[in-house]
């Protein structure tokens, strides 16, 4: 007969969400085991965030050496080894794989690879893998299983010819020559930034009317702008149909709204990042019934399912599928099933993107605000007129800061430039504090630094910016 062992949790899926569940319940000195498909940090981990960051990296320093001179820097003849910058973005991938491994064994978290399934509410089962047939008894699970690159309907993903995220970064000798890329989201414009410093032809294709949709508008116009300085083609408001893939080459038909003719367009490869779809393929038995909304596992604010004891956290509950926020959802979920006190459903949450120009944002954009019929006030300055970026060279983008007009609370912040992902966790934390433009104006930032971009961009609420 079948091993069964009890658990007060199982988590599925060792993401994010799911190592930071498992984590938090072994530090509350649970009985926990994760279970994880492939590796310990999942996709983000394993096949996105930090391998993609690492890539991005390379990209950076290539490009920064390129304008040595600029710094009385002579660095001719400057080449780069493709697959040596992959095998890195490899090997940073595999570093943090064993610290999450390393804190599972910290935190007495047993970890497991494999396939597993909720067979019935409390009883899950390794279905694949090495310890398939193994069973747990659990008081509670933490579905933590995230989602996967959305596909081309009839375009199969070959790793060649037709990419998702995941096959973009899998090591490679050399990169294509030319590459067109579906959606302009952070992904999409994350690797058309990537591979274009590494000198591919890039086409960018986003069907909405801005790249970056869920950013502001001014932060969008402003990087497309960058890309096309930098060499890419950029088409928004673009459709695109009659997907061929050939031997050696892609082609495609570009339908822009509005406009009578398409355009023909090759390329040696096709990048998919048209968003993604959630994970539950396999996970639930015919036996366990969640409630689901347009596939996704329907949450309360304690972030249990419609089936008590099946918690659910991360991207498997829905947008904003950011990595950062699959940690807090799951750490609260777990606070909640033990019945200590939690933060909720996500209110206050940046994004950030890693082109370069960097972009961050957290709240409301402008449009957002005006379609509420707020009254709001706008702050604004450029990084052009930040000494500390102009001595380094990174004086593109600007900080764009949204206020109530009557109380000055901050409702919304968009930064665009060198280090913004580092920069908006003062407006982040302003905003859970319900702070004020005045309050950030008023806060004395050190000179010179980026961080004195935001300070201006709160006092050119006011009229009150000192260098503009």
């Amino acid at each position: 007969m079948a091993e069964t062992i009890e658990y007060d949790l199982i988590v599925i899926g060792g993401g994010p969400a799911g190592y930071a569940g498992a984590i938090r319940a072994g530090q509350l000195g649970k009985k926990v085991a994760c279970i994880e498909l492939e590796r310990a940090g999942g996709t983000c981990l394993n096949w996105g965030c930090i391998p993609t960051k690492a890539l991005l990296k390379s990209a950076e320093l290539f490009r920064s050496f390129q304008k040595a001179e600029m710094f009385g820097i002579n660095a001719k003849e400057i080449a780069f080894d493709f697959a040596k910058v992959m095998d890195r973005s490899r090997g940073v991938a595999g570093q943090m794989a064993k610290g999450v491994e390393f804190l599972f064994r910290k935190n007495k978290v047993e970890y497991f690879v494999g396939r597993a399934q909720v067979t019935v509410p409390g009883m899950v089962e390794i279905i694949e893998g090495e310890h398939k047939g193994k069973f747990f008894k659990t008081k509670n699970v933490l579905l933590a299983t995230g989602c996967k690159p959305r596909r081309l309907p009839d375009v199969p993903v070959d790793g060649q010819r037709v990419l998702t995220s995941r096959e973009a970064l899998e090591p490679r000798k050399s990169p294509p020559k030319s590459l067109v890329i579906i959606g302009a989201g952070a992904i999409g414009v994350e690797f058309a930034y990537f591979y274009n410093a590494f000198g591919t032809k890039v086409t960018l294709v986003e069907m909405l009317p801005q790249i970056v949709p869920v950013e502001d508008e001014d932060v969008a116009k402003a990087l497309q702008r960058s890309f096309e300085k930098q060499g890419l083609a950029v088409h928004v408001g673009t459709k695109v149909e009659n997907v061929r893939v050939g031997k050696d080459k892609v082609q495609l038909t570009l339908v822009k709204a509005g406009e009578a003719n398409s355009t023909e367009i090759e390329a040696e490869s096709l990048l998919v990042a048209i968003g993604v779809v959630p994970n539950l393929e396999g996970v639930l038995s015919s036996k366990v019934s969640l409630e689901l909304e347009r596939g996704y596992v329907k949450v309360n604010d304690s972030y249990e399912s419609s089936v008590k004891g099946i918690y659910a956290a991360g991207d498997i509950i829905g947008p904003p599928w950011l990595a950062h926020v699959a940690t807090f959802e799951a750490v609260n979920a777990v606070a909640a099933m033990f019945g200590h006190a939690n933060a909720g459903r996500v209110k206050i949450f940046p994004g950030a993107t890693y082109c370069q120009p960097q972009i961050a944002s957290v709240g409301l954009t402008e449009k957002a605000a005006k379609e509420k019929g707020l009254n709001y006030k706008v702050g604004k300055f450029p990084f052009t007129a930040s000494g500390k970026a102009v001595a380094a060279g990174d004086a593109e983008g600007f900080v764009k800061v949204i206020s109530d007009a009557k109380t000055g609370e901050i409702i919304g912040a968009h930064i665009l430039g060198n280090e913004a992902p580092e920069l908006i966790a003062e407006y982040v934390l302003a905003m859970n504090m319900e702070g004020t433009v005045e309050e950030v104006h008023h806060a004395i930032h050190a000179h010179p630094t980026l961080s004195e971009a935001l300070m201006e961009a709160a006092a050119a609420t006011t009229g009150e910016a000192i260098h503009i």
